[in-house]
């Protein structure tokens, strides 16, 4: 998949973005970096015996080396994120009818979210697991019925965003507010500067 060049002024070090997300674009514009985007393509489903911590991180380190590969002179930043409902991973729903199935298994209850994130440079990666968890109010089916018709659950796992409609369904969060979008900022900034990625912009 073609990157999406948004703009690099450190020619010996660019730093790339591995992610389609808009939201992850937005977050990491949000430090002052100057990034480009190149997805990665990479086998997503869980692996035997895999944990959900284990199985997010080895997305984010996988994602990371894909693009680290086909760039070996960039610094290469990559996430993924998952919710996590009594051990089990909720994904991006299917269709409408999954979406409203998740978010009624959310309701009233009190779920994980993961965010890994991965870094690449000069062959050497790090890798870390944000922990948040997020307490819904109990939803009626009606609220469900038309947070899925808005069309916001489509892409985002566990079918909510937290910076989106789905605010109003959050009674309690413990962790981190940009980790739970898709992104933890603060502890990114800290590893991108670990490995000497391009500095922020002024």
């Amino acid at each position: 998949m073609p990157g999406i060049l948004i703009t690099v002024t450190e020619p010996s070090c660019p730093l790339l973005l591995a992610s389609a997300s808009p939201r992850r674009r937005e977050l990491l514009a949000q430090l002052g970096y100057d990034f480009a985007v190149q997805p990665a393509d990479i086998d997503e489903r869980p692996q035997p015996g895999e944990d959900p911590a284990q199985h997010v991180e080895r997305l984010a380190r996988e994602k990371a080396a894909a693009v680290a590969a086909k760039a070996p002179q960039a610094c290469v930043l990559a996430a993924d994120t998952i919710v996590v409902l009594d051990g089990e991973i909720l994904g991006k729903p299917r269709n409408d009818g999954h979406a409203r199935a998740m978010l009624a298994a959310l309701s009233g209850s009190t779920h994980a979210v993961m965010t890994a994130v991965s870094a690449v440079r000069n062959g050497r990666q790090q890798a870390f697991v944000q922990h948040s968890q997020v307490r819904f109010r109990t939803l009626a089916m009606e609220e469900i019925a038309a947070y899925v018709a808005s069309g916001e659950p489509a892409d985002k796992a566990g079918a909510y965003g937290i910076q989106g409609g789905a605010a109003r369904f959050v009674a309690h969060m413990d962790g981190s507010y940009t980790g739970i979008m898709g992104l933890p900022l603060c502890q990114t900034e800290a590893l991108l500067r670990e490995l000497g990625c391009a500095a922020p912009t002024p």
